[in-house]
């Protein structure tokens, strides 16, 4: 039992996030304090929510990736600007109208995937596309609305020792997704998938249902994503999403889940989010030249992925 706590890639993660938490304090006084920790909780629960989707979807398998999370978070995110327009009482359902839109974008790229067979990179990459074209349609180029207060309060304002609410939502979304992935038939059934499409088949599970289900609900996932990121910033960009698809990819190996499927937990993905996050922060704390904190972090992301890719090895 010890041998397997040793080995699980999430504990891995989230000790690993600790150490350059700490790693950080000694480099920099004050990097280590409980303000930073706090903003560095509240942005990585930016993509560890972006990430969530993304985690279901790498678990089905069939080389399953959401490349439209990108898109989807923007266009989630301009349709509460717009819809609810800063007033408190349309927050809900304008955030209700987004996180439908982002289903019903979600379902497109699982019955693509399913039923006509295109490749996931595929699929999602073209629905990028088509999301993008939607999100000129239906703003024309300019981006009219507003952020409510109520938006702000909600994601933004400290709830409890001065945590923010969407580290709650983030711990909230982490609990649903641990009792949906665990507890439910739907996620013992996606395991399944993941390790064999075809004995899953066999065995009566409805493959096409429940890959359409996962990729609706990665894309449901990318528009809450958008609203916290809406109620963060205050202002929505037409690229405001783009800079957490691949980085939500990366939370989710990270932390342990297998690019192959059948493999992995969600919080694996809230550890690596934090491990990005944090890796993030100390190199731009160390004040390094871009070009050198791009090569720190994918040296990082490689070495981290060696040892996983060992540690299988290892429990196999």
């Amino acid at each position: 039992m010890n041998k397997s706590l040793k080995l699980n890639p999430a504990l891995i993660a989230l000790l690993l996030a600790i150490g350059l938490f700490v790693l950080g304090g000694l480099l920099r006084p004050g990097f280590a304090s409980y303000s930073l920790a706090i903003n560095i909780l509240r942005l990585a629960a930016f993509l560890g929510i972006v990430a969530a989707g993304q985690t279901l979807v790498i678990i089905g398998g069939g080389e399953g990736i959401d490349l439209s999370v990108g898109s989807v978070v923007t266009l989630g995110a301009i349709l509460v600007y717009h819809f609810s327009n800063g007033q408190d009482a349309l927050v809900f359902p304008a955030l209700a109208g987004a996180i439908a839109v982002g289903f019903g974008i979600g379902a497109l790229n699982g019955l693509g995937v399913t039923l006509l067979r295109i490749p996931p990179l595929v699929m999602t990459l073209g629905m990028t596309g088509v999301v993008q074209g939607l999100i000129l349609a239906v703003t024309q180029g300019a981006l009219t609305g507003g952020s409510a207060q109520l938006m702000v309060n909600l994601v933004s304002s400290p709830l409890i020792f001065g945590v923010p609410g969407v580290v709650l939502l983030w711990l909230l979304v982490g609990a649903v997704l641990w009792v949906v992935l665990t507890r439910t038939p739907y996620g013992k059934q996606l395991f399944a998938i993941g390790v064999n499409r075809t004995t899953s088949r066999l065995s009566g599970v409805r493959v096409p249902a429940v890959l359409i289900l996962t990729y609706a609900l990665s894309g449901a996932l990318a528009a809450l994503g958008g609203f916290v990121l809406l109620g963060y910033t205050q202002r929505v960009f037409l690229n405001l999403g783009a800079a957490y698809t691949l980085p939500s990819v990366a939370a989710v190996v990270v932390g342990g889940t297998l690019l192959a499927g059948g493999e992995g937990s969600y919080l694996g993905t809230m550890a690596g989010a934090l491990v990005l996050t944090i890796l993030t922060s100390l190199l731009t704390t160390m004040e390094l030249p871009e070009s050198m904190r791009q090569i720190v972090y994918g040296l990082t992301l490689l070495l981290l992925l060696s040892a996983y890719g060992r540690q299988r090895k290892l429990r196999g």
